[in-house]
């Protein structure tokens, strides 16, 4: 994965470390920009309340409440958790224009951002997310 330019991550590991800590699976996605097939997601279709982390360093990233039915087979958010909990980098593979999304963490892919498809959403951004880049803490009541 080329290196997004003017940011050093907070988590810096070598290509050795991160194939230790992840899944051959993970590691395709988070670290060499792989996508996971559609519809076949461990968040997908999940309605479960909580915060959505990185799988590789445990940043948060998302957050249930904006989360949404899109249909498209990745689990869609219309909004990140904070301003600079992603990082966003133009990505010219595949012969198209895409913007991809970043943990700004440690710089580990986890999908696209798209614009403009009429999703009636606040943003009208589609943030799609690969399931495998994601873990979801569930939310928790306290009493």
């Amino acid at each position: 994965m080329e290196p997004v330019v003017g940011t050093t991550p907070k988590v810096v590991k070598s290509e050795q470390e991160w194939r230790a800590q992840l899944s051959p699976q993970e590691f395709a996605v988070l670290r060499k920009a792989g996508t996971e097939r559609p519809f076949v997601g461990e968040y997908t279709d999940t309605k479960t309340e909580g915060v959505y982390e990185c799988r590789a360093c445990g940043a948060e990233l998302f957050r249930s409440d904006t989360k949404f039915d899109s249909h498209c087979g990745w689990p869609s958010f219309f909004s990140p958790l904070a301003g600079d909990s992603v990082i966003l980098r133009e990505d010219r593979a595949l012969g198209m224009v895409r913007v991809e999304v970043l943990c700004a963490t440690c710089h580990s892919h986890l999908g696209h951002v798209f614009e403009g498809e009429g999703y009636p959403t606040p943003t009208d951004q589609r943030y799609c997310i690969n399931s495998i880049s994601l873990r979801l803490v569930p939310q928790t009541d306290e009493a």
